[in-house]
């Protein structure tokens, strides 16, 4: 039954009952459905179990940074330094502890999907009505449908009276879609399935009645779910990239300790000797804070991200968006506002334009640009749309709200900008009688009391009531015969309103005889036309905006969409995401193509319309072959599986489904695309801060490893010991690198292309600048260290210098490192006070490193004199002056390239 592959869309009802083995009219036996269910369990997304606790938490512990990490703690134990040991390890379980709280986005995913489902539904059993939990629905179960209802299962439509059903969530559509049960082509797109109708989505109008034939796991949304649960949870650019320099890092410092090893040895040193020295080059080279800087990094930008509302879910996700080459993104509810809007107004021979957004009334009446009052024809136009109309306006917790088929509120809202209210209306000319929306006829009349004759009042397609039409409302507001020129004169006003991607709707009157009963036949002739209302989801006003910088930051935009490629062509083009030649590639021609194909189809097209949850999902995974960093928004539960797929995927917070959310790594809380444009910069300026702190502290961890190896080729002492290494790692990576977290967004990063996918984190450039920063540290230490020596210092002395050298050069190297590009002069230098209270910090700390007892017996320190301060000092100086140049020489460099 429901597992067989059937396209129940294809069959006629008598043989989609004979399927399910059963009668229409009688329903399924209790005894029956008590079978079925057992058979097939309950009306419920599938569980799918995920990974478990101690799984999620080896994850976080095996990663290769963390596994340099624990080397380092472990080492650190070994020396029997506990409490250091107990800080690091420390830090390897915090940054543990975080990222097995961000795990789970699958089964959150999951559980939200279950709560979209109805709980109750009015269902046939033995012949008799009843209402029942939904999880309790079986294929082969009737299931009556009323306006207001949720579906709860996949539905093969039996019968319907002006069934429409709201399909958005699902399918992408806008509008509220007719139903229909004829049978329908095989390779008809889920979207155009009139005679379906699927889980979790919302009846709006009419009633019906249909044939249960999917539960659970087998309906469209539990197929969705499916494709949540199968999405790999995929690594971001950051985490990739510092898995693969944490395992270079890794294997560079074994490296370097076995060399260290084998020369002492090859000198003739004692091995153990060797061995400690080799375990003070480890420790040195390992940088202890690289680690937790990430992640405080990442939180910092997760703090900034919700001050411009975006809510981050996993911190990676964070530096993914500076990355992002492409964003993917629905158009409903995310270009676009997701209220349908009248645009224009013809009427009498004129094209008025409606201003305003969303279902605010708030807007003006404009012709030619210039703001005109509601009168004569325009108003008879709009009292049309109003009178001949079921939905409603309320105010509600400081937003406007509608009841009832998104067209007909867009006409109320039309008719309230222009002073017409609906309760006034209402009352002044009442109503009499209506004839519903019917899909054949696809026409809506009322009949009210126009200072008390009865006046029919109708709305619907174009071609159904023009040809109905005796006469026109003309500019003066007077009735004119309808003649063939004016005729065309509508129809050549309604094309131009659909090549704009607007719904046209005609409105029209006719008075009746006194005592008349609204019949069909009234709309068939002597028809009085009165205007043409354009309407459409319009795009969000700052999207427009936020697609052009998005555009000048070298990020395309793509539209993937399951809505109509006329509206979406429409919506792009005011978007600016194509242009006028551009082309929308439907769900339909995308199912013909190869993986091949697809690839070169998804990096030359920016529309795809019609689109169905899987093809979202290739369009991601083809994109990424393609070398793309893609950012997938969207607020539907057929967007879901994509938003876990893409790099990372952007969830609406206030019209987003609970399921989008759940899979995404970020949640914009204003539901503007704008926000992803202020997101995408914030996500750039964490990632130049990551960069900025790790160039600023490998050159230390490189400097450290040189001095020990210079020792022991030297064949003297070691200039500083593996404590004091420790000491130097761990408080300059809080008290001076993480303060470059705090430094805000330079002014260029949306006036540049996105970095490569497959660039590394440091270019030439800055490992060369490493590697001088390295070499400084190493000849400033080292020289000074020798230099006491010789001078008769004590070796506590001299290794308290050398401490002090490295600490001054990472002092003065934190302030060239707060722009790698511009010198250190032309940044603001009170931009970021942290910095000037961590050197500050750390001063202090250095000073009590040097001359406190207690520090002295710890780390075998010792006082030195103002002599050694202004040699250390003239070291710094030098540091800092070296730097510039190198990299006002990288820049001239640059710019004549």
């Amino acid at each position: 039954m429901q597992n067989d592959p059937i396209h129940w869309h294809t069959l006629p009802q008598e043989d989609a009952l004979a399927r399910q083995e059963v009668d229409a009219a009688q329903g399924l036996s209790e005894a029956e459905a008590a079978r079925r269910l057992a058979l097939h369990g309950p009306n419920r997304p599938p569980e799918h179990p995920g990974k478990s606790a101690w799984a999620r938490l080896a994850d976080q512990l095996l990663a290769p940074l963390v596994l340099v990490l624990i080397a380092a703690g472990l080492v650190t134990a070994f020396l029997g330094e506990w409490v250091d040991a107990g800080v690091i390890l420390g830090v390897v379980a915090v940054n543990a502890a975080i990222g097995y709280l961000q795990e789970g986005k699958a089964a959150a995913a999951l559980a939200a999907l279950a709560r979209s489902v109805a709980t109750e539904v009015t269902v046939l059993r033995g012949g008799r009505r009843l209402r029942m939990d939904a999880a309790q629905l079986v294929p082969g179960d009737i299931v009556h449908l009323a306006a207001g209802d949720k579906v709860p299962a996949d539905l093969r439509l039996l019968r319907g009276k002006e069934l429409r059903a709201v399909e958005a969530a699902l399918t992408g559509e806008s509008l509220p879609v007719d139903k229909r049960h004829a049978p329908l082509p095989a390779d008809t797109p889920l979207a155009d399935r009139r005679n379906m109708a699927y889980a979790g989505t919302a009846i709006v109008g009419g009633q019906g009645q249909g044939l249960v034939v999917a539960t659970g796991g087998a309906t469209e949304t539990g197929r969705i779910a499916g494709l949540i649960a199968a999405a790999p949870d995929l690594a971001t650019p950051l985490t990739r990239k510092m898995a693969a320099f944490a395992g270079l890092l890794l294997w560079a410092i074994l490296g370097l300790a076995a060399l260290t090893f084998a020369i002492g040895l090859l000198r003739g040193e004692r091995a153990f000797d060797m061995f400690m020295a080799a375990v003070a080059l480890a420790v040195g080279a390992i940088p202890e804070g690289l680690p937790a800087a990430i992640t405080i990094t990442l939180a910092i930008g997760v703090a900034r991200m919700a001050k411009r509302r975006a809510i981050v879910r996993q911190l990676p996700a964070v530096e993914a968006l500076g990355s992002t080459t492409v964003i993917c993104s629905d158009k409903t509810g995310t270009l676009t506002e997701n209220a349908m809007t009248v645009r224009a107004l013809w009427a009498g021979g004129l094209l008025y334009e409606v201003s305003g957004h969303g279902y605010a009334p708030e807007g003006e009446l404009l012709l030619n640009g210039q703001k005109v009052g509601a009168g004569g024809t325009v108003k008879e136009a709009l009292l049309a749309g109003l009178l001949c109309n079921d939905a409603s306006l309320a105010h509600v917790k400081g937003q406007w709200q509608i009841s009832g088929d998104p067209t007909e509120a867009a006409l109320v809202v039309a008719a309230r900008k222009a002073g017409l209210d609906t309760a006034t209306v209402g009352a002044l000319f009442p109503r009499r009688d209506e004839l519903p929306f019917d899909s054949t006829r696809q026409t809506m009349a009322t009949l009210h009391a126009v200072e008390g004759a009865p006046v029919l009042y109708a709305k619907g397609a174009l071609e159904k009531l023009l040809p109905a039409c005796a006469s026109i409302l003309d500019g003066r507001g007077d009735v004119a015969p309808l003649e063939a020129a004016m005729r065309a004169d509508i129809e050549a006003a309604a094309a131009a309103l659909a090549r704009q991607g607007l719904r046209v709707l005609a409105l029209c009157r006719r008075r009746l005889d006194d005592n008349a009963e609204l019949a069909d036949g009234h709309l068939a002739a002597d028809l009085c036309f009165l205007g043409l209302a354009g309407m459409i989801d319009p795009p969000r006003p700052r999207a427009i905006a936020a697609v052009k910088t998005c555009h000048a930051a070298g990020i395309r935009v793509k539209m993937i969409t399951g809505d109509h490629a006329d509206t979406a062509l429409a919506v792009a083009r005011q978007l600016g995401i194509v242009g006028a030649a551009g082309r929308a590639l439907t769900g339909r021609e995308l199912a013909r193509l190869d993986d091949q194909a697809l690839a070169a189809a998804a990096a030359d097209t920016d529309v795809f319309a019609r689109v169905e949850p899987e093809q979202k999902l290739r369009l991601v995974r083809a994109l990424q072959a393609n070398g793309e960093i893609v950012a997938m928004t969207g607020d539907g539960v057929n967007d879901a599986p994509a938003l876990k797929t893409a790099d990372i995927g952007i969830a609406m917070g206030l019209g987003g489904t609970e399921v989008a959310k759940e899979a995404a790594a970020m949640v914009l809380t204003d539901d503007n695309f704008a926000t992803i444009e202020a997101a995408v910069e914030e996500g750039r300026g964490i990632f130049d801060n990551l960069v900025k702190f790790i160039t600023w502290t490998l050159p230390t961890n490189f400097g450290e490893g040189l001095v020990i190896l210079a020792a022991i080729v030297a064949g003297v002492t070691l200039p500083i010991t593996p404590l004091q290494i420790l000491w130097i790692n761990m408080t300059t990576a809080v008290l001076l690198g993480l303060p470059l977290a705090f430094e805000p967004v330079e002014g260029n990063v949306m006036r540049r292309p996105p970095r490569p996918p497959a660039a590394p984190i440091l270019d030439g450039v800055l490992i060369g600048r490493v590697v001088l920063v390295g070499v400084l540290m190493l000849a400033g230490a080292f020289g000074l260290f020798l230099l006491a020596l010789e001078r008769g210092a004590s070796l506590a002395e001299a290794r308290s210098i050398a401490v002090n050298v490295f600490v001054a050069i990472e002092i003065v190297y934190l302030f060239n490192c707060r722009s790698l590009v511009r010198p250190v002069w032309a940044v603001a230098p009170f931009s970021n006070l942290w910095v000037w209270g961590g050197a500050g910090a750390m001063v202090v700390l250095q000073l009590a490193f040097t001359y406190l007892p207690v520090f002295q017996r710890v780390f075998g320190t010792a006082a030195i004199g103002l002599a050694a301060w202004g040699e250390i000092a003239a070291v710094a100086l030098a540091a800092l002056l070296i730097n510039e140049a190198e990299k006002a020489f990288q820049l001239r460099r640059a710019r004549r390239a």
